[in-house]
């Protein structure tokens, strides 16, 4: 039995750790360039990867696992240039609640394909769990028009597809495929950032939060990547996206933002969903 729960366990604790993370980089961003928090958090996540797989002298990966992790990398990276560009342009009542929600469903596809359907239960769960999703994430402000949801589909096939390719990826290891997948990140990034000539350099004061958030989104990934092999990979995938509802919590909690009645509804179905995923 507990073996059973133990890879729920772990999708809600990867849930836990990127809406932290997230939590640490919007503070950082309100101090920093964009460009600048999302170079130096990948960097540190990848630096605290890479000790890890030293430490435990993990094996190096074969090659094709490394180039699953590395599409992983670059899947993610056009994920988060599609996000902020959308949230950038005010159009984060369409673009925030789609990707999050696509970020669930891609895996949801592939686990469907790749391993068959799941039980009804679990199914009637990750529609729960889509909708929770959804209202978590939706803003009231922002325009839902054609380019808003453009980008919104990028970014969420982007972050959908970092799942299930950094599952493929974990086929050779845990740690060396994530540093591939974070280096490849980091890069694109820094790449991105130099050829459009946008100021990056990080403000010294906000390199604390850069790199707790780093280490805490790192720290959902080998959740993640742990729970997808503990249990099915639309799981895993669906209990750690919901990952917007540990960052309204840690908002309500330290900057005593108002959780809106969306947001608690939202917040209420994710708690039902749970339930009948780890049933």
């Amino acid at each position: 039995m507990l073996s059973d729960l133990a890879g729920p366990a772990l999708g809600i604790a990867s849930a836990a750790s990127w809406g932290a993370g997230d939590f640490c980089g919007g503070l950082a961003s309100k101090r920093s360039p964009l460009m600048g928090v999302l170079a130096i958090s990948a960097a540190a996540g990848a630096v605290i990867v890479v000790a890890t797989a030293l430490v435990l002298r993990e094996p190096a990966p074969p090659p094709t696992a490394l180039g699953w992790a590395i599409a992983a990398g670059a899947s993610g990276a056009i994920g988060l240039a599609a996000l902020y560009r959308g949230l950038a342009l005010g159009r984060m009542a369409i673009v925030a609640p789609v990707s999050a929600v696509l970020c669930a469903a891609v895996p949801v596809a592939w686990g469907a394909i790749a391993e068959g359907l799941p039980p009804g239960s679990k199914l009637a769960g990750f529609a729960l769990a889509l909708a929770g999703i959804w209202l978590v994430a939706r803003s009231g402000t922002g325009g839902a028009d054609g380019e808003g949801l453009v980008l919104a589909l990028v970014a969420g096939c982007g972050f959908g597809g970092f799942l299930v390719l950094l599952h493929l990826g974990a086929s050779g290891g845990t740690f060396w495929p994530l540093a591939a997948a974070r280096a490849t990140s980091c890069a694109l990034v820094l790449a991105t950032a130099l050829v459009r000539r946008r100021h990056w350099a990080p403000a010294r004061g906000a390199l604390p939060l850069m790199v707790l958030c780093g280490v805490l989104d790192a720290g959902g990934n080998v959740f993640f990547l742990l729970a997808s092999r503990l249990a099915r990979l639309d799981v895993a995938a669906v209990l750690s996206s919901m990952y917007p509802a540990s960052t309204v919590v840690l908002a309500a909690a330290l900057l005593r933002e108002r959780v809106s009645r969306p947001q608690g509804a939202g917040i209420a179905a994710m708690l039902g969903a749970i339930a009948l995923i780890a049933g």
